[in-house]
């Protein structure tokens, strides 16, 4: 897979993504991942690629003009009449790791970042097919967002990741927080290992992290479970504990 960013700071999104295992994805040629400096593909003899926004307003608002040359360039340096080109903004759809299933599924991706108080919209209306956040606060460009959803898509492409079941049992696996992880030593201050997973009995262990998983959610995303994926007995042992919790609650106030 491929991806490509269209960006006013190539080297802050390189060196980010160019460490640990995405930077082995790369090394070993599962992924490739190229940065565009749209400051290049400005006519400006001080490569400036932003101005005033009509109307007036606070800040400035980055040209169509240089982003669309970049775009182009791209374009035809990959030999593809039309590419999916992702824009980084508060305004788009909160990233999911379903639409990051969805987006691994493409060849090649562009995200383009955005600065300042935003891009020309009309250079967004004839390049932009998707329109995506990683969240409800503004940052103050496209890059760290960008990176984030290359980092989330690039743990589902084969090969990225040396345990192949890594990607498909983490959280949200199901719409479900993954369970509790222990490592040796047994005990670490007063704390043990719960001892199902010392037993080697895996049905057990499997099912324990199943629960583990219901229990966690429930605490901290019950949200969640409009689209988890649960077994009969799942939802079952899923009402009981929401009936201890209410128990607990009323416990509490009276």
């Amino acid at each position: 897979m491929n991806f490509y960013i269209l960006t006013l700071f190539p080297d802050m999104v390189m060196q980010g993504l160019n460490t640990s295992i995405i930077g082995r994805a790369v090394e070993r040629g599962c992924i490739s991942i190229e940065a565009v400096d749209i400051r290049k593909y400005s006519e400006d003899k001080h490569f400036r690629v932003d101005d005033y926004p009509y109307g007036g307003g606070a800040g400035m608002v980055m040209q169509a003009a240089p982003v669309y040359r970049a775009y182009q360039d791209l374009k035809e340096r990959i030999h593809k009449e039309r590419i999916r080109v992702v824009y980084m903004t508060p305004q788009g759809s909160v990233l999911s790791q379903n639409m990051a299933q969805e987006f691994s599924k493409e060849e090649e991706l562009v995200f383009l970042c955005g600065h300042y108080e935003g891009i020309d919209e009309r250079v967004l209306e004839l390049i932009v097919t998707d329109y995506l956040s990683i969240g409800d606060y503004v940052l103050t460009g496209g890059e760290l967002p960008a990176m984030v959803t290359i980092d989330v898509i690039s743990r589902l492409v084969p090969g990225v990741l040396s345990n192949a079941a890594s990607a498909e049992f983490e959280s949200f696996h199901d719409n479900l927080l993954e369970y509790p992880q222990y490592t040796r030593p047994e005990e670490y201050m007063g704390k043990r290992v719960p001892e199902v997973l010392l037993s080697g009995h895996h049905a057990n262990i499997e099912k324990w992290r199943r629960e583990q998983a219901i229990i966690r959610t429930l605490e901290r995303r019950p949200d969640l479970f409009e689209r988890a994926n649960l077994t009969e007995k799942e939802q079952v042992f899923l009402e009981e504990l929401k009936g201890k919790r209410k128990g607990m609650v009323e416990k509490e106030i009276h």
